[in-house]
């Protein structure tokens, strides 16, 4: 039939029951395994075939089944203590009130605004597509068990990302599944008025209008963005279909919905926001929106600019230079053609801002860069970890020339997970008995974990032992489905369901399948794996999963080559590859393998967390010194894979990598699993454990890595733009207008050094540098001029007193032996720069 239109019928709820509903459209529950319970208990079958989803489970149980449950004394007790444990949650008081708060003498914390495209908050809810977008979900989470006035942004993609399918050859085939928003745990996002929130963007010349959702993530609010209304176009409806899954195209008029369309989307519904933080280069373009609604107020791009700049963070997660969009000026003339004039700009000012040189087919060509847009019209960025930090000042140092990479303003909030998501509920369970009664509330605390160590061998062991039989009898269930999908014989189907052994050595090994993660490292000598995997007193087994982006070939042919291994006689149920890597499976995986295994070409991985999720249920890591675990690693807490070290010739590495793989597993890691004593329990092995699940919990929680965001950025962010804006924006004006003629004159300015080296001094001993400026009429005031030394890896920085007619001067006092390189260099200067080369100009003498 032709369908004019859909309503959602909810179940008429008995009394008893009525607040199923209630907690059905709020993602508390998809943390909170009790209260998947209570929906899972109204039709097992239907739970797991609507990947679930409270919502669609509610709507398709009959009266009489809940009538039933009404009055069942316990079901309605589990029913209670679920919701009472909800409204505890939702009531709770903000965290740090005192302690943060006195420490930066700020009133209140301020209101956030988060943007990211993607978003992974649950199975049931496929707007996500791998590492990026779950950490985005746990970010909403915590934020959300923190208390804090917290509003992310983001689309609501009909199609979600895709469902992935082998067939018989292996090779990864995309499904896309329409959602049913009427099922989903999203409602229409209403005005102060009561109307459903609707916000217009113009798009290539014409006007795309996009429905704003209302998700509920515990004590916040995710507003997500929709193309697929009647007012538009059929082409113009598909922009929100998929998630990456078009062309360079898409991606530009998805960025201008998602940053133009998200700051309408907050303005529509008068949500406050004082700080705005990009998730990644995606959201760049909100600037343009905030920009310009400054100018409408009567700014001038400028100042406009300042004023957008002062409150935004944006935090980078791509450590590869083609992994960072950027366009052709042409391709963004047809998107953002009309800003410079809605901006009292021009194009090539407002370019000016993206504006990177690339190496295209051979010609070096002015690009439009979404990192580099974002980096300019942010006045905080970071990278997410530690060493990812330092890998984003060296890619953007050519921003700051002049600059050391040290210098560069990037830098790091090591990433985090969300603990209870993907912390198994026997291990809550387990935990409860040794650790304090609000340890939910403390995940960050480092000395209370230490209690796990009074948990007794016994307990622990067999707690991993059940969550391993509950992930094998999973997987065991999805490869009997793929192969019943693929035809396969009745008596292949039946051993797949004996694969697996709960005795054995199992390791993990599941994310997306970027070539860059070397999915297929552990095959590089077949022989010696052979060996490992099939020796019968000692085997080890290993289970994989995984995406490879639908364009991405060779990440599809890593797929296949794990899939055809796994059907070799050699390594059949010693290698298994789970098809449709998703939260479920990554859940199961994390919650019930023995070690967690990450080999990716060091330092290409930016962060990474699944690691973190299998070492909260006390799977230590095997992974490269990269990302996270170059932090987390501390010796007792798992493996590490190679060495703290980067190659120039890329086999050479996967050579020295793979092999430290196979001598650490063969050599270490198995003895260690198998090494039990006449009672059966391997101490040696829980100590591990134990140092796994004591270590990674507080300093990756989540709820750690909001903290430092608030700390080191949110805070900071709020008070700076409290300044820029204050007395009608006059340092926005000021700082904005300095700017302009500073980079105007700054060709002008001249520096010419000179300093008394005699061949040798003894440590002590000063040497004078004096320098002579034309400053282009800058005022002295406004200029930093400095001598710099470089001894051995350290450099000093030491400011020269100004004497007059443009001449400084300084003494500086050598305290160690070893040779010194001595420069001097002049910044311009204002206190009210975020940091000291925030202009990129530095002239050397």
């Amino acid at each position: 039939m032709n369908v004019i239109g859909k309503v959602t019928v909810l179940p008429r709820l008995p009394k008893a029951l009525a607040r199923l509903e209630e907690l059905a459209y709020n993602l508390y529950w998809s943390w909170t395994p009790k209260a998947q319970a209570l929906y899972q208990t109204l039709d097992p079958a239907n739970w797991e075939r609507f990947q679930h989803n409270p919502v669609q489970t509610l709507l398709e149980t009959p009266s009489a089944r809940l009538e039933s449950l009404a009055a069942d004394p316990d079901y309605l007790g589990n029913y209670h203590a679920v919701l009472a444990d909800f409204d505890a949650y939702m009531n709770k008081g903000a965290w740090g009130k005192g302690e943060v708060w006195a420490a930066t003498n700020a009133a209140e914390l301020p209101p956030v605004a988060y943007f990211s495209m993607e978003y992974g908050f649950h199975e049931s809810l496929p707007i996500y597509s791998g590492g990026l977008g779950v950490l985005a979900g746990d970010h909403c989470k915590s934020a959300s068990d923190l208390g804090l006035p917290f509003t992310a942004v983001g689309m609501l993609f009909h199609q979600g990302y895709f469902r992935q399918l082998f067939n018989k050859d292996g090779w990864q085939e995309e499904a896309y599944d329409e959602l049913n928003l009427t099922t989903l745990p999203i409602r229409p996002a209403l005005t102060k008025s009561g109307e459903v929130a609707k916000v217009s963007v113009r798009v290539a010349g014409r006007d795309v209008v996009m429905q704003v959702w209302s998700l509920r993530i515990g004590r916040i609010q995710v507003l997500l963005l929709d193309a697929n209304v009647p007012e538009n176009s059929e082409d113009d409806r598909k922009m929100t279909a998929r998630l990456y899954g078009g062309n360079q195209e898409l991606r530009i008029q998805q960025y201008v919905l998602l940053g133009v369309g998200g700051i309408r989307a907050l303005r529509a519904l008068d949500v406050p926001a004082s700080v705005y933080h990009m998730n990644e280069g995606h959201a760049a373009l909100m600037g343009l929106e905030r920009m310009r609604e400054y100018v409408a107020q009567g700014l001038d791009f400028r100042t406009a600019l300042e004023a957008t700049a002062s409150s935004t963070l944006f935090t980078t997660h791509t450590p590869v230079a083609a992994g960072n969009d950027a366009f052709a000026y042409e391709m963004m003339d047809r998107y953002i053609g009309d800003w410079p004039a809605q901006l009292a700009t021009s194009r090539s000012e407002l370019y000016d801002l993206a504006e990177h040189a690339q190496n295209w087919d051979g010609h070096l060509v002015p690009t439009f860069s979404m990192t580099v847009f974002a980096l300019r019209m942010s006045r905080m960025a970071n990278g997410v970890s530690e060493l990812h930090g330092e890998v984003s000042r060296g890619m953007w140092n050519f921003l700051y020339e002049g600059a050391d990479e040290e210098e560069v303003p990037i830098g790091h909030v090591t990433n985090g997970a969300h603990n209870l998501t993907f912390l198994a509920q026997q291990f809550r369970d387990l935990y409860s008995t040794v650790l304090p009664g609000n340890w939910i509330e403390r995940l960050e605390d480092k000395q209370m974990w230490d209690d796990i160590n009074t948990i007794p061998d016994a307990q622990l062991s067999a707690t991993q032992h059940e969550l391993k039989e509950e992930m094998i009898a999973f997987v065991r269930v999805r490869l009997q489905e793929q192969l019943r999908r693929t035809g396969a014989p009745a008596a292949e189907v039946a051993a797949a369901g004996e694969t697996l052994s709960a005795d054995a050595l199992t390791i993990g090994f599941a994310r997306r399948f970027a070539t860059y993660k070397r999915a297929t490292l552990l095959f590089r000598d077949r022989e010696r794996l052979s060996k490992i995997v099939n020796n019968p007193e000692r085997p080890v087994q290993f289970i994989f999963a995984g995406k490879a982006h639908p364009a991405d070939n060779p990440g599809k042919a890593f797929i296949q080559e794990i899939y055809k291994l796994s059907r070799d006689p050699e390594f059949a149920g010693k290698i298994i590859i789970v098809e449709n890597y998703d939260m479920n499976v990554a859940r199961h995986l994390v919650q019930g393998v023995d070690i967690w295994l990450n080999n990716p070409r060091r330092p290409l991985e930016a962060s990474g967390t699944s690691g973190m999720k299998a070492s909260f249920n006390g799977a230590p890591n095997f992974s490269i010194l990269d990302g996270w675990w170059r932090e987390g690693y501390d010796t007792t807490n798992g493996w590490p894979i190679g060495e703290e070290r980067e190659y120039t010739d890329l086999n050479i590495q996967d050579d020295a990598d793979s092999f430290s793989m196979y001598e650490t597993l063969e050599n270490t890691i198995v003895p260690l699993y198998y090494g039990k004593d006449a009672q059966g329990q391997n101490h040696g092995w829980l100590k591990t454990v134990r140092r796994a699940i004591i270590t990674v919990n507080p300093e990756f929680a989540m709820q750690r890595q909001v903290i430092d965001y608030v700390q080191q950025f949110y805070l900071p962010l709020a008070q700076r733009a409290a300044k820029v804006d204050a007395n009608n924006f006059e340092k926005a004006r000021t700082l904005g207008s300095w700017k302009s003629w500073v980079r105007q004159q700054w060709q002008h300015v001249q520096i010419h050094a000179t300093a008394q080296l005699p061949a040798t001094v003894q440590p002590g001993e000063e040497v004078k540098v004096s320098a002579q400026v034309t400053p282009a009429g800058i005022q002295e005031s406004e200029l930093h001029v400095e001598a710099v030394l470089k001894h051995g890896e350290d450099t000093l920085h030491v400011p020269m007193k100004a004497t007059g007619g443009g001449n400084y001067e300084v003494s500086i006092p050598l305290t160690d032996s070893g040779l010194y390189s001595v420069g001097v260099r002049a910044m311009p200067y204002s206190a009210d720069l975020s940091n000291p080369i925030e202009l990129g100009l530095i002239k050397w003498a």
